[in-house]
């Protein structure tokens, strides 16, 4: 993995590979499965747009949304441009005339806290790529990833939940992406980094002191660092009417409650 960017070409896709591609304005990537034979299983609103947050920032959601050709794809033209939720696509759909990126997983500390953007690795370790295309290909089967948001449940946590396994625990909340805490952790660093203006009035040092606010944010909210999460069989996840919340969290309480292991 480069420093400054995960950029592959396609000759070195797998399946189970965790891909994404940024949209016009790098506002957002899209993130989703390879699973093999040019397809690739993700999460969306629908026609690949993550609009619907019902603030400002849809409308630079809206500006950055894909690019989409003018030639309909005869594969997935139908499926990509009416439904919402998990779809496969072809590459080409997915990418949509970006450039293709794959997320890394096991990443060390320092090489995370390096990526200046949020939303291309983790500290969490990756499952194998059986497990992996398993994952995705019942979920796209099998009523899907519950109800899209782009804060709480996005097509980066789908890809993260494929990968991992892992859920956050937390009522309400199915994943927390890096793209996502990027967005809330640039105002939040500021927010959080003016009591240091006491300590310094130099702009360079304030500035720091956001970027490590900021970085402190991203770290602390990984999937891969935080302890809230557990580890949901696919097949728990879909089950029953809650699809998933209400599950997560019994799991998570049954698992403290489970006497220590000698």
């Amino acid at each position: 993995m480069g420093l400054l960017s995960n950029r592959i070409g396609r000759a070195s896709l797998k399946p189970g590979d965790h891909i994404y591609s940024w949209r016009t304005a790098y506002v957002y990537a899209h993130h989703g499965i390879f699973v093999g034979e040019n397809k690739v299983v993700h999460f969306t609103r629908g026609r690949g747009e993550e609009v619907g947050t019902g603030t400002v920032l849809d409308l630079l959601l809206l500006s950055s949304g894909p690019n989409r050709s003018q030639t309909p794809c005869p594969t997935c033209s139908v499926q990509l441009s009416d439904s919402s939720g998990v779809v496969s696509s072809c590459l080409d759909c997915f990418l949509a005339g970006g450039v293709l990126y794959r997320f890394e997983y096991a990443v060390n500390t320092a090489l995370f806290l390096a990526k200046a953007r949020g939303g291309t690795c983790t500290l969490a370790v990756s499952d194998e790529a059986d497990a992996v295309v398993k994952r995705a290909s019942y979920l796209l089967s099998n009523g899907g990833f519950r109800c899209y948001n782009v804060f709480k449940n996005n097509c980066e946590d789908f890809a993260i939940y494929c990968k991992t396994g892992l859920l956050v625990a937390e009522q309400g909340v199915v994943g927390q992406s890096g793209q996502a805490i990027s967005i809330i952790g640039g105002p939040l660093a500021a927010v959080m980094s003016t009591p240091f203006r006491l300590l310094t009035t130099n702009l360079y040092g304030m500035a720091a002191t956001a970027v490590g606010v900021y970085c402190a944010s991203r770290y602390i909210a990984d999937i891969g660092n935080r302890l809230d999460v557990v580890k949901v069989e696919v097949e728990d996840l879909t089950a029953g009417l809650t699809t998933g919340r209400v599950q997560v969290s019994e799991v998570m309480e049954n698992r403290l409650m489970l006497p220590a292991q000698s």
